[in-house]
């Protein structure tokens, strides 16, 4: 880890879920706690699995890691910040509103920015505070504040008292009527966040596409900040050892193709390369030996009592049974959501069902796959969020930031980068899509969040949040709540791959949707090793340890699960999609 030659106090790592921030952040502050510094080790991740990685019970104070002399470490919970904000927001209001306006005011403020804000609040107290970790040679946090978050704590306005005159409902700056008395505070922790001598921003990756694109789009939003001491850590690089395994073959190959196309904003980091491990990186002594090459243990017979899922292909007889509706693919990002949308639209045309494919895939490279292709009763769409957000985003100032000084104006335009909008305005193209499932199959990789779904419960909610100062309400929003609900028209596909980060996340999302009584229909898990006849000896041992995770979605999370194998041939393009619904062709392997 060559971020640790000279490390500065703090340490940043942030990344998309699943790449091994987490594995990253422990692993180096074992190391410098073994070189003999006091340590102190933070996590606001809601899902932190910081416990289970240590060995040791934490809590939201620091706590001493017994196998590690020097290490404390501790989890901030920033769920529980954000009910203890929404309580202060809410409750002076419960006996003077109806139940339902309540009710909404709660919702509104269940979103991902307040938690954001929350968590933010939370590890404030720890980086711009000094005196609170004093004792502390290195502060290292396994998570990172967005670009968002930081814009909006540095915009002057912010602090004026605009939130208090303002009538306009804007979503994402509400958190912040109710700290403006750590407004010093936050400004301190936002200028360490930008000193090159006292912080590093670890971005952490696969050599995967998509991770590496995530980390390059954090890595430039942070940087126009005056956050520019970045270092990269590309996480899971895999060496086939097994040149007669082919899939060990092209799941190298895969990977240097990734590094060899890496996006430009990151090719001017240091570096440090992290091997793909065997298994799970689970208790100190594991910690101690990342990034080291060392001797795959010999893996168990194929043997097993895990009772293997069926195959993606059959859960296209279940889908091509309703003969219309609604599927929607539905997923953490990196998981397969727009191959797995865009394989079951070929698959449901393929038999002769008319079918509209829609996705926000920025890249639209399946999406345009398959347009290539003339497939008879198959029509495909792209919602562009950029396009969608930016006509939204005009709407918006045009109409609530009428009569706003120049002040209010930049702080409703910053309201207007963050997460939630996007959402919001692809959401109105979504709406307009579910409303044609009546006629034909409407497949979807473009879903609301479950927050934003009960937003609809209440009108002045949705107005609110949604349309903000327009005069009418789409028919195709009206109905959309009730149409999301029928299981009978509305069918969600949970995907997810086959380890803990992205089945828990989902597992979350799985939660967050059945707060608003939309119940899943299946969980498909993705880029599976499980059915695959592997050689490999790294990949023998991680298709063993694959198999807790498939366990537990299907006995604690699913009702029905389906497995797609890992592809050699990346799925693009309609031959892709088809192969993914495919047997297993066993030849192809030695045995």
């Amino acid at each position: 880890m060559k971020f640790l030659d000279h490390p500065t106090r703090n340490l940043f790592f942030t990344g998309k879920g699943g790449v091994g921030k987490t594995s990253m952040a422990c692993a180096a502050a074992v190391r410098l706690a073994d070189a003999g510094k006091k340590v102190l080790l933070v996590s606001t991740d809601p899902a932190s699995n910081l416990d289970e990685v240590l060995g040791t019970d934490l809590g939201n104070h620091p706590t001493k890691v017994a196998s590690v002399p020097g290490l404390y470490a501790m989890n901030l919970d920033p769920e529980q910040s954000a009910a203890e904000y929404r309580e202060r927001m809410v409750g002076p209001y419960r006996s003077l509103l109806p139940a339902a306006a309540i009710a909404s005011m709660e919702e509104q403020f269940s979103g991902s920015c307040t938690l954001e804000i929350a968590a933010f609040d939370e590890f404030s107290r720890l980086l711009g505070d000094s005196s609170a970790t004093s004792e502390f040679d290195h502060v290292l946090f396994d998570t990172a504040p967005t670009g968002h978050t930081l814009r909006l704590l540095t915009l002057p306005s912010a602090w004026a008292g605009f939130m208090e005159s303002n009538t306009t409902g804007t979503s994402c700056l509400g958190p912040l009527a109710g700290l403006q008395a750590q407004q010093a505070l936050y400004q301190e922790t936002v200028r360490a966040l930008g000193d090159p001598l006292i912080t590093t921003l670890v971005l952490v990756a696969r050599a995967e596409t998509t991770a590496l694109r995530e980390a390059a789009r954090t890595s430039k939003e942070l940087a126009a900040l005056g956050v520019h001491n970045q270092h990269l850590v590309v996480n899971g690089v895999f060496k086939a050892t097994n040149i007669d395994d082919p899939y060990a073959v092209a799941m190298q190959q895969r990977g240097e193709q990734s590094l060899r196309e890496m996006p430009k904003e990151l090719s001017g980091f240091p570096c440090t390369t992290i091997p793909l491990s065997s298994a799970g990186i689970l208790g100190v002594d594991s910690l101690r030996l990342l990034g080291q090459s060392r001797p795959v243990p010999p893996s168990p017979s194929e043997s097993s009592s895990l009772d293997v899922p069926p195959l993606f292909g059959e859960l296209i007889d279940d889908l091509a049974e309703h003969g219309h509706g609604v599927i929607l693919a539905m997923g953490k990002g990196g998981v397969g959501k727009t191959t797995v949308a865009a394989a079951v639209a070929v698959a449901l045309a393929e038999r002769g069902f008319p079918v509209h494919l829609s996705t926000t895939d920025p890249a639209a490279h399946i999406a345009a796959a398959v347009a290539g292709e003339t497939l008879a009763n198959l029509a495909v769409s792209r919602i562009d969020p950029a396009v969608e957000t930016a006509n939204y985003s005009a709407e918006v100032m045009s109409n609530a930031g009428k009569g706003l000084d120049e002040q209010g104006k930049a702080l409703l335009a910053e309201d207007l980068r963050s997460p939630c909008t996007e959402e919001i305005a692809v959401f109105r193209a979504f709406a307009a899509a579910v409303a044609s499932g009546n006629e034909c199959f409407v497949v979807l990789d473009t879903a609301p969040t479950g927050h934003t779904i009960l937003l609809l419960d209440a009108a002045l909610a949705y107005h609110r949040e949604v349309i903000r100062q327009s005069s009418q309400m789409p028919d195709s929003v009206q109905n959309l709540l009730p149409r999301l609900r029928d299981p009978e028209f509305t069918r969600v596909l949970i995907v997810t791959l086959p380890e803990a980060t992205p089945v828990h996340e989902a597992a979350h999302l799985q939660r967050d949707l059945r707060r608003a009584e939309i119940e899943p229909y299946a969980w498909v898990i993705n880029q599976s090793l499980t059915p695959l006849p592997i050689e490999d000896p790294l990949l023998r041992e991680r298709k063993r340890q694959e198999q807790k995770f498939i366990s537990e979605v299907t006995d604690q999370h699913a009702r029905r699960t389906f497995l797609i194998p890992w592809q050699i041939e990346p799925p693009v393009g309609t031959e892709g999609l088809r192969r993914l619904l495919n047997k297993i062709d066993l030849s192809i392997a030695t045995t």
